[in-house]
């Protein structure tokens, strides 16, 4: 019998192959999407897509309002940087880091395991081809591993014993675009952008937009998603 699993699905590439991974690997899937705020909602409706693709038992997505704190260029009106290098990208952390973003997601996706009876959750952080984000480190997953068992019943009375999958680690964004390649993911129902236009064309020049194209470039597949650039 499936086991059930929680997918953080963001709509983006990574995601989608990591729910790809967990289908392969025989869990059934709940998936959980956030609406907080970010500066568009192309995303959101790229995860639904992608949700209905992997087939999920239940696609959930939660309003939860993070621009009300701002501080990054994906929840308050701050330029969105363009034509970064890769250098450039991997030297500090950037403006596009929403402030504390994985936490709450995972402690949300922790809350909706639980009632679900699921063990398992799912999301695809990258350490490798990623634009310095903290929370996507692997001892940062380690560690919300650890708190996931201490801070609830499930955990404390030893019915489930929680477990982060983060299956793109340590994949370079070629090898990710590879993997799902195989695994049947249709990349044209996701959406990586942080400032697409108005009907959601990639602006193509954001660092989302610059490590996707590298990657597909990495794989030797094309992109089929639309760029405005």
């Amino acid at each position: 019998m499936p086991r059930p699993a929680v997918l953080l699905l963001s709509g983006g590439l990574d995601s989608a192959t990591a729910g790809a991974i967990a289908r392969s690997e025989g869990f059934d899937l709940y998936a959980l999407s956030f609406d907080y705020g970010q500066r568009h909602k192309h995303e959101l409706q790229a995860a639904a897509r992608v949700a209905r693709a992997l087939e999920v038992r239940r696609h959930a997505t939660l309003a939860i309002d993070l621009a009300q704190f701002g501080g990054s260029a994906l929840t308050a009106p701050i330029a969105v940087p363009k034509e970064r290098s890769t250098e450039a990208m991997a030297a500090g952390i950037p403006i596009t880091y929403v402030p504390a973003r994985n936490t709450v997601f995972l402690s949300l996706a922790l809350a909706f395991a639980e009632t679900v009876s699921a063990a398992d959750i799912f999301l695809g952080v990258n350490a490798l081809d990623y634009s310095g984000y903290p929370d996507c480190r692997p001892e940062y997953i380690a560690a919300f591993e650890r708190l996931a068992n201490l801070a609830t019943k499930a955990g404390v009375e030893g019915t489930l014993k929680f477990a982060i999958h983060t299956p793109l680690i340590q994949l370079t964004k070629g090898e990710i675009i590879r993997r799902g390649s195989a695994l049947g993911v249709d990349y044209g129902l996701t959406h990586s952008c942080y400032d697409p236009d108005l009907v959601g064309r990639a602006c193509g020049q954001c660092d989302a937009c610059l490590l996707r194209r590298k990657g597909f470039a990495e794989a030797g597949l094309v992109d089929p998603v639309e760029y405005v650039a």
